[in-house]
């Protein structure tokens, strides 16, 4: 596994700005790769800032179900991005099984023709996934059970706290399937306030980060006032716990 990682999304205002300015003060954290989002839209910024700030994108966030598949495919081949990874499928669409294998079927779909690209697909989730039940299972598990095993999952440890789920045992029971983790931490509140730096939270990081030693490490904020510097807390995090 490589260094830590963050999600661009954490600094959206920012990055929309100032993009350049955006990757410097990250890289200057100390990262070493980012996962950007909106890979189409930002292609031009992130393929200047990436190398002018010495960064990697082994993972982004692009939005693949429904949509047109070829452009954000070809984006990440020519970022370099291993894995493009489907940030949200809505809650209405995982309350029973048939709409849970059709949104398997859909990413299993957009799998093959990221391969024909050198890409991967993956799966982000919120708290709906792990707080709906089916047959006693959480949905995002039997969603995991229908996927080509090409197919992978970035677990955010706080969405899956905030539904309910014991992270670091659901992060167990999904083994390889999961490539990264989102390094999130708070109060669990679904509204994402209350989110403060790596360690400072009730998401029982270090268990979670132990779960999955393998996985790639995705700092992320969804809401924070001072962004760059929880980022740089959590950054600082993860180094303490050797991760």
């Amino acid at each position: 596994m490589d260094g830590p990682s963050v999600q661009l999304y954490s600094v959206r205002d920012a990055f929309a700005a100032d993009p350049d300015e955006t990757l410097r003060r990250l890289a200057a954290i100390g990262f070493g790769s980012v996962e950007p989002y909106g890979v189409v839209e930002n292609v031009e910024a992130l393929r200047a800032g990436l190398a002018a700030h010495g960064l990697s994108a082994p993972t982004a966030h692009a939005a693949l179900v429904g949509k047109e598949l070829d452009a954000v495919f070809a984006a990440a081949r020519e970022l370099g991005i291993e894995v493009v990874i489907e940030p949200m499928i809505p809650a209405a669409q995982w309350q029973n099984s048939a709409d849970i294998v059709a949104a398997a079927e859909a990413l299993n779909a957009a799998a093959k023709v990221a391969a024909g690209y050198g890409v991967r697909v993956g799966y982000h989730n919120h708290w709906w996934e792990l707080e709906s039940r089916i047959d006693g299972r959480s949905a995002l598990e039997v969603f995991a059970d229908r996927l080509d095993p090409e197919v992978v999952l970035e677990v955010d440890a706080y969405w899956a706290a905030a539904g309910g789920e014991d992270a670091p045992a659901l992060l167990r029971r999904l083994a390889e399937r999961v490539c990264a983790i989102h390094v999130k931490d708070g109060s669990l509140a679904v509204d994402a306030s209350g989110q403060v730096p790596a360690g400072q939270g009730r998401v029982p990081l270090a268990d979670v980060l132990a779960a999955a030693p393998e996985a790639l490490r995705v700092v992320e904020f969804d809401r924070h006032e001072d962004v760059f510097g929880g980022i740089a807390e959590s950054f600082a995090y993860l180094a303490g716990v050797g991760k």
